[in-house]
C-alpha cells in the first residue's frame, strides 16, 4: 500500500504549528513503450485516473501537460528550473529517452479540476526488467496553501537529489523506500529503489535549513522523532536559550507508554493488510510483506507439510522428522541474495538443537539477540553445499511459531540487520501477537483450502469421465460451478453404453447447492447408471427414478433429461422430467431447434406420468443437452437464455470442445449467474447399414459351426481378416453358451464395424453369466475366461427379451 499516498493530511500542512511537514507522492512506473505500468493510490488521487484504467495506457494521456509554469507565477518555486536538466517541461522528460535524473514542475489538466500544478521527479531505470522511467510526483498547491494559511516564510523551493539529509532518521528511510512501490516483487522494487538511491533520493527543500524527504506518512519512526526533539532540546538549554514549547512538552513524555501505543498500532496496521483473501499462498506473501521493513529486515515463513498439501489438521507434535516448507522470503537485501541459497519450496526437517526445532515444539517465540559463529555454525550445517553463516552471522533473530488452537502450523525466522537495534524483549512480545493474529489468519486460509480440495475431489469423483467417442457419436462436456464458495453442485451429465451400438445421454440437476445436493446427485446418478444397464425404455426409467427418490426421502427432487441415441436406426428417443428441453442442430442446414418434449414433473414429486418421444435424426446432427444454470439468469425471462442457446449451439465451430466453449461464452457473459452449469453435446455420426451385419440363429448345437463361418466370413469382407481367429473363437463361446441356457427362441448375432469391432449375442434367458475360475478337472466355465482374456471390452446387459452378452475388439483397418 502507498502510505505516503493514502491520507489527505499530513503533519505539518495545514496542522497549524507553521511547520512544513510530509506531502502526498504519487508513484508512476513507465515501461519501455512509454506505457503505465505501475500506478500509486497517490497517483490516482493526485491526476485523477483508477489504477485499472491506467495500466497499459501511454503516460503522454494520463498526464497532459498544458504547459510549464512560467517563473514569475509561483514566486517560491522560481529557483527550480536550476535543477532541472530538461527543462521544466515534464512532457519532454516523459517522451524523451533520459540516462540522468530530472527535476521540474509543470501544470497538468485533470478532470474536474481547473488544473493541477506539480513537482516532479524522474529517474531512468536500468536492467532485465520493462520499467524505463520512475516517476515521482507531488500536488504543489498544498505547499503553495501551507504558505498562505499558514504564513511559512519559504526561502526558496527546489527539488534536490541527495542520499544523506540533515533530517533525523534519513538513512533509515532509505531503507524503506520500498514501500511507496506496492504490488511489486521483491526483486523489482530492490532494483528499482537501487537505482533511485544511487542517483539521489528525492527530498523538498523548504528552507534554505530544513530539508524534508518525501516518504510514506509513517516513514519515520516515531522514536526517532523524539529522540531528535530531545537533542534539539538539550542543544538549545546548553546554549542559554529558550526551548520552545512543542519541545519542551516532550519532556514529561512517558516513552514507554509510547512504545507500547507504537506497537499496538503496528499491529492494528498489520492486522489490517493480512486476510484479505481466502487463497493460502496470498494469505502467505500478505503476512511476510507486512512486517518488512517495519518490523524485521528478513522474515522467513514455514509451514508444515500438511497445511501446504491442503490436507487435514497437522497431528501431533513437530519432531525432528517433520518436514517444513518453505513457502516465502522477504528481505530487504540486494536482490537474489537469498534466492539461490534459501529458495522457497524447499522442504527440510529441523535438528533438535536448533532455535526452529525449540519454537515448533514449545509453541513459544525464541529470541536470539545476537546470532554467533558457533550458532551460525550449527545452523547451517543442514543446508547441504549452501553456507548460510554470511546471510545470518551477527544478525538479531526471533522465531515467532504461527498457531491455530494451540497446534504449530509453521513458524517465522525474523532477522535484523548487525546495524539496527537488537530484538528486545517486547519486540518478543510483539513478534508473539503478530503470529498469533497471522496463525489465525493462515488457519483460515487452510481450512478455506482444504475444504476447496474436498469439495473438488467429491465433485471430480461424482462426475464421469465420458470418453470422447461412443459408438456412432461424439461427445464433449463442461461443468462450471456457480461460486466459487459453492463448487459443490447437484448438476451432473452421463452416457451409458446400451445393446446393439445404442448409447444412452443423460442430464440432470439436484434441487440446492451443497455437499447433500452432490451426495443426492450421486445416488441418483448411480441409479441412473443402474437401470439404463437394463435397457429399460426412457419414460420407464424415470418413472423408476422418481420411486427411488421417494423413497429415499421427501427431500429429493430434481430434473432430469434422458435419451437413447440408436446410430443403426438414426433415432433419438427421450423422455423428460421436469427439465428444459434439449436443442437440436441440424447438419443439413446448420438449423437449430427445441425438441418439443412432454415436459413431465421433477424427480420425486410421485404419482405423474412420464411421456417418450421419438425424433429421427441425420448423420452429422448435433444435440445439446444442459441444466438451467447456463440459460437461466435472475431478473431475465427464461426464453432470452433459450434462445441464445439455440444461436450460440448452431455457430460453426473447428471441433466439438469449441463448440461448447463457444455456447459457454455466449450465455456466461451476461453476469449474474449463481447456479451450477452442466453441458453434454453429442455430434451424431451414425453407422452406416453396410458397417452392420446380423444373423438369426437357431438355438441347436449345430449353428455354432455356422456362426464361426460367417463371422470369419464377414470380417474378410471388411478388411479385418487379421482379427478373423480371435472373432471366430470368442463369438464360438457366446454362442455355445446361448444355445445351452436358450428357452426356445432364435438367438441373434450382430458385428458392428467403427472404431472397435463390436459383436453381440442375444438369447431369451434372462440369468446374466458370470466369470468363473474353473478347476482342471471342470468341463464348464473357461468360456467367459477366454472372452475376458481376448476381448478389448466385454459385458452383459438385460433386455426386454432376455440378455445380451457382447465383446470389442481394436478394428485396425489394412
Amino acid at each position: 500500500m502507498d502510505h505516503g499516498s493514502e491520507r489527505d493530511t499530513h503533519p505539518g500542512l495545514g496542522a497549524g504549528d507553521g511547520t512544513a511537514g510530509r506531502i502526498p507522492l504519487a508513484v508512476v512506473v513507465v515501461d519501455r513503450e512509454s506505457r503505465v505500468s505501475h500506478w500509486s493510490t497517490g497517483a490516482r488521487r493526485l491526476f485523477g485516473a483508477a489504477k485499472e484504467d491506467a495500466i497499459g495506457r501511454s503516460v503522454l494521456d494520463l498526464l497532459p501537460v498544458s504547459g510549464a509554469l512560467p517563473d514569475d507565477e509561483i514566486t517560491p518555486y522560481g529557483a527550480y528550473a536550476a535543477y532541472d536538466g530538461l527543462g521544466p517541461d515534464l512532457e519532454s522528460s516523459l517522451d524523451g529517452r533520459l540516462n540522468f535524473p530530472a527535476a521540474g514542475r509543470a501544470r497538468l489538466t485533470v478532470p474536474d479540476r481547473d488544473r493541477v500544478d506539480v513537482l516532479w521527479w524522474a529517474y531512468p531505470l536500468v536492467g532485465p526488467g520493462n520499467e524505463r522511467l520512475l516517476v515521482l510526483a507531488a500536488d504543489a498547491e498544498r505547499l503553495r496553501r501551507a504558505e498562505r494559511d499558514e504564513g511559512v516564510a519559504f526561502e526558496r523551493v527546489a527539488p534536490g537529489f541527495a542520499l544523506h539529509t540533515d533530517f533525523p532518521g534519513a538513512e533509515e528511510l532509505a531503507r524503506r523506500l520500498p514501500e511507496i512501490l506496492p504490488s511489486m516483487s521483491v526483486d523489482e522494487s530492490a532494483r528499482i529503489v537501487a537505482q533511485v538511491l544511487e542517483l539521489g533520493y528525492p527530498i523538498l527543500e523548504f528552507s534554505q535549513n530544513d530539508r524534508v524527504p518525501v516518504t510514506p506518512d509513517w516513514g519515520v519512526a516515531r522514536r526517532a522523532e523524539r529522540l531528535a526533539r530531545r537533542e534539539r532540546a538539550a542543544r538549545a538549554a546548553a546554549q542559554g536559550l529558550p526551548v520552545p514549547a512543542e519541545l519542551a512538552d516532550d519532556e514529561g513524555e512517558d516513552l514507554e507508554y509510547a512504545a507500547v501505543r507504537e506497537r499496538l498500532e503496528f499491529l492494528n496496521e498489520v492486522s489490517g493488510r493480512i486476510g484479505t483473501s481466502l487463497d493460502l499462498s496470498r494469505t502467505i506473501i500478505e503476512v511476510s510483506r507486512a512486517v518488512v521493513p517495519r518490523f524485521t529486515d528478513v522474515a522467513g515463513t514455514y509451514l508444515r507439510e500438511q497445511v501446504v498439501a491442503g490436507e487435514g489438521f497437522p497431528d501431533g507434535v513437530p519432531d525432528t522428522t517433520t518436514m517444513w516448507h518453505r513457502v516465502a522470503v522477504e528481505h530487504t537485501d540486494e536482490p537474489g541474495r537469498w534466492d539461490d541459497v534459501v529458495p522457497v519450496g524447499e522442504a527440510m526437517p529441523f535438528p533438535a538443537h536448533t532455535p526452529f526445532f525449540q519454537c515448533m515444539t514449545t509453541g513459544e517465540p525464541v529470541l536470539v539477540p545476537r546470532i554467533s559463529e558457533e550458532l551460525g555454525h550449527a545452523i547451517a550445517s543442514q543446508f547441504e553445499k549452501r553456507d548460510i553463516r554470511p546471510l545470518i552471522t551477527g544478525r538479531s533473530m526471533l522465531v515467532v511459531p504461527l498457531k491455530a488452537r494451540t497446534v504449530v502450523l509453521g513458524f517465522m525466522v525474523l532477522l535484523r540487520h548487525p546495524e539496527r537495534e537488537m530484538f528486545n524483549d517486547m519486540d518478543r512480545v510483539t513478534g508473539a501477537e503478530l503470529a498469533a493474529r497471522a496463525g489465525l489468519v493462515l488457519d483460515n486460509a487452510r481450512m478455506y483450502t482444504f475444504q476447496e480440495s474436498v469439495a473438488e475431489t467429491l465433485q471430480d469423483s461424482m462426475l464421469p469421465h465420458i470418453p470422447p467417442r461412443m459408438a456412432g457419436c461424439d461427445i464433449a462436456t463442461r461443468y462450471l460451478p456457480g461460486t466459487l464458495l459453492g463448487r459443490v453442485g447437484g448438476d451432473w451429465f452421463d452416457s451409458v453404453k446400451l445393446p446393439g451400438a445404442r448409447t444412452a445421454l443423460v442430464v440432470g440437476d439436484v434441487m440446492g447447492h451443497g455437499l447433500n445436493s452432490a451426495a443426492m446427485m450421486g445416488q441418483l446418478r448411480t441409479a441412473v447408471q443402474t437401470m439404463a444397464a437394463m435397457d429399460l425404455p426412457p419414460a420407464q426409467l424415470l418413472r423408476n427414478l422418481d420411486d427411488l427418490a421417494q423413497r429415499l426421502g421427501d427431500s429429493y427432487l430434481a430434473t432430469c433429461l434422458y435419451a437413447v441415441y440408436d446410430p443403426i436406426e438414426s433415432e433419438l428417443h427421450l423422455a423428460n422430467a421436469g427439465h428444459i428441453p434439449p436443442v437440436l442442430v441440424r447438419a443439413a442446414d446448420g438449423r437449430s431447434e427445441l425438441l418439443d418434449l412432454p415436459t413431465g414433473a421433477p424427480i420425486g414429486v410421485g404419482g405423474v406420468a412420464f411421456q417418450s418421444l421419438r425424433v429421427r435424426v441425420d448423420p452429422g446432427d448435433r444435440l445439446v443437452m444442459c441444466t438451467d444454470g447456463l440459460v437461466e439468469m435472475r431478473g431475465e425471462d427464461i426464453g432470452v437464455g433459450l434462445a441464445t442457446l439455440c444461436e450460440s449451439a448452431a455457430h460453426p465451430a473447428a471441433s466439438m470442445d469449441d463448440a461448447c466453449d463457444t455456447i459457454v461464452r455466449a450465455l456466461n457473459t451476461r453476469g449474474g449467474r449463481k447456479d451450477d452449469v452442466a453441458l453434454l453435446m453429442a455430434r451424431l455420426n451414425g453407422i452406416e447399414p453396410k458397417d452392420v451385419a446380423e444373423w438369426r440363429l437357431a438355438p441347436e448345437p449345430a449353428e455354432v459351426r455356422r456362426a464361426r463361418a460367417v463371422v470369419r466370413e464377414q470380417l474378410h469382407d471388411w478388411g479385418l481378416a487379421h482379427l478373423a481367429d480371435p472373432a471366430e473363437l470368442m463369438v464360438s463361446e457366446l454362442v455355445t453358451n446361448a444355445v445351452r441356457h436358450s428357452h426356445g427362441r432364435p438367438l441373434q448375432l450382430r458385428l458392428i464395424r467403427g472404431e472397435t469391432l463390436l459383436c453381440e449375442v442375444d438369447d431369451d434367458d434372462h440369468t446374466l453369466p458370470t466369470l468363473l475360475s474353473a478347476e482342471p478337472g471342470d468341463e464348464a466355465g473357461r468360456g467367459l475366461r477366454v472372452v475376458s482374456t481376448l476381448a478389448r471390452e466385454w459385458g452383459t446387459s438385460r433386455t426386454t427379451a432376455g440378455k445380451t452378452v457382447w465383446f470389442e475388439l481394436t478394428a485396425r483397418r489394412r
